[in-house]
């Protein structure tokens, strides 16, 4: 029987949300181990003159415990 915890997590990203949500689960990759999911729960975006200059996501990262 597995137990599995869910942590959330904020990331952002000059390029766009996909990147976003890649720098997030790089960065838990590094100090949890088996993560099994994510759910992305917001995306929004910070404006500066009219234009998107970051964009950040808030996800639900899920990993087994051992």
């Amino acid at each position: 029987m597995s137990v599995a915890r869910v942590t959330k997590l904020t990331a952002s990203s000059t390029k766009g949300f996909q990147d976003a949500v890649e720098v997030a689960v790089k960065r838990a990759a590094k100090t949890l181990r088996g993560i099994t999911g994510i759910e992305v729960l917001s995306q929004k975006a910070k404006i500066a003159k009219g234009k998107i200059e970051e964009y950040r996501v808030t996800l639900e990262v899920t990993f087994i415990l051992e």
